[in-house]
């Protein structure tokens, strides 16, 4: 057995994703399992650095996990040959400088979303990237997520027909921070600083449905700020500026429609925090994180509307359980693992920075869109 070790520079892991997801559930998992098999007899082996800035907090993870290797000098991190892969989970705010500077190195890129602040931003890494010849990817892990993969099985298998419409359900109740404390740092709430649900998750959306159901043609959406102030991490009160709700309808080549409501400010009355119901001509299903459940066509009830009496049925019970039929790894570990294969075998990956430049337009777009009270068409990009 031949390991190969490949070095990446981590930025961002003393934050909440990059350090459970990223680190700990992805490259962390990959190593407790002896590596990544490449085939041949050969494994894998990432080797993490870890960059910030709070170097006792940088050396407390390293510690805790065994790791050799911090530092918070990211110019000597970049510099160093033996660094193959420029990983970064930072605050969007800092994220493009950074991967310039990775790019610049011939650094390989793997990076969460959104990829910049605004389309010229993200389009100019993309570009950047595309003409260093680096190898380059994007966080796109709801599709990794079993209840998604579950749901295009049956996409694939054409269950559905026609498809005709999709209505998704994001969000819980994200506490202001003075008589609990809120489980999302402040920074989500103030637009100067790069927050907003629409910027965190509109990128989330476009991929879904451009992998599920087609490439998003139009959007439109409303947002709010419902909860104008709230308190952050000291306890010290602030105004959120920033979007915590988003109500978006969008249109997808092909004809279907997709109604998506995202809110960090609505309480939970469905089975997860996230459920996708799609509605075809042959049937309809409901996916969540892990769960999906399907209704043929053959299978559907005729309800029948009537006010004056109590429902007799429980429509809950009228949908089948759609089986694993498989084991579903991690989602974030899932994508990591692809690209870790992308970089050493040059296997096939599309969701680079281009594909986290359609995010950040959708996003910017439905922005617009509320702005301006109208709809907006969202034009393909390319390099």
């Amino acid at each position: 057995m031949t390991r190969r070790t490949v070095r990446i520079a981590m930025n961002g892991v003393t934050g909440r994703m990059g350090y459970r997801q990223h680190l700990v559930r992805s490259l962390l998992a990959i190593r407790h399992q002896g590596g990544l098999d490449l085939g041949d007899g050969d494994v894998l082996w990432p080797d993490p650095v870890l960059v910030g800035r709070r170097e006792p907090a940088l050396r407390e993870i390293a510690e805790r996990h065994g790791l050799a290797h911090v530092s918070t000098d990211l110019d000597a991190v970049l510099a160093d040959d033996s660094i193959d892969i420029y990983f970064d989970a930072q605050v969007t705010s800092a994220r493009v400088a950074a991967i310039k500077q990775a790019v610049a190195a011939g650094k390989h890129i793997y990076t969460e979303k959104p990829t910049a602040r605004d389309l010229a931003g993200a389009l100019e890494l993309a570009r950047l990237a595309e003409s260093a010849g680096i190898k380059h990817g994007v966080v796109q892990d709801k599709i990794f997520l079993p209840g998604l993969l579950k749901l295009k099985r049956l996409v694939d298998g054409g269950f559905f027909g026609e498809i005709l419409s999709v209505r998704g359900e994001f969000g819980y109740w994200v506490f202001e921070g003075d008589w609990q404390e809120a489980q999302r740092p402040s920074w989500n709430y103030r637009a100067e600083d790069g927050g907003g649900i629409v910027v965190d998750m509109f990128p989330h959306w476009e991929y879904v449905l451009h992998e599920l159901f087609g490439r998003v043609t139009s959007v439109t959406a409303h947002v709010a700020t419902h909860i104008p102030r709230r308190w952050d991490e000291r306890g010290k009160p602030y105004e959120a500026t920033a979007d915590d709700s988003a109500y978006g309808i969008f249109q997808l080549a092909g004809g279907a429609v997709a109604q998506i409501n995202s809110s960090w400010a609505v309480r939970v009355m469905r089975d997860e925090l996230v459920e996708f119901q799609v509605d075809g001509t042959h049937g309809s299903a409901v996916a969540g994180l892990r769960r999906c459940r399907a209704q043929h066509r053959s299978a559907t009830p005729k309800p029948v509307w009537n006010p004056d009496l109590p429902a007799t049925e429980s429509f809950r019970d009228q949908w089948q359980e759609v089986p694993d039929n498989s084991e579903f790894e991690n989602g974030f570990k899932a994508q990591w693992e692809l690209f870790l294969r992308h970089v050493v075998l040059g296997e096939p990956y599309r969701w680079d920075l281009l594909a986290g430049a359609r995010g950040v337009q959708l996003a910017e777009l439905g922005l617009k869109s509320s702005a301006e009270g109208r709809r907006f068409e969202v034009p393909e990009l390319s390099l």
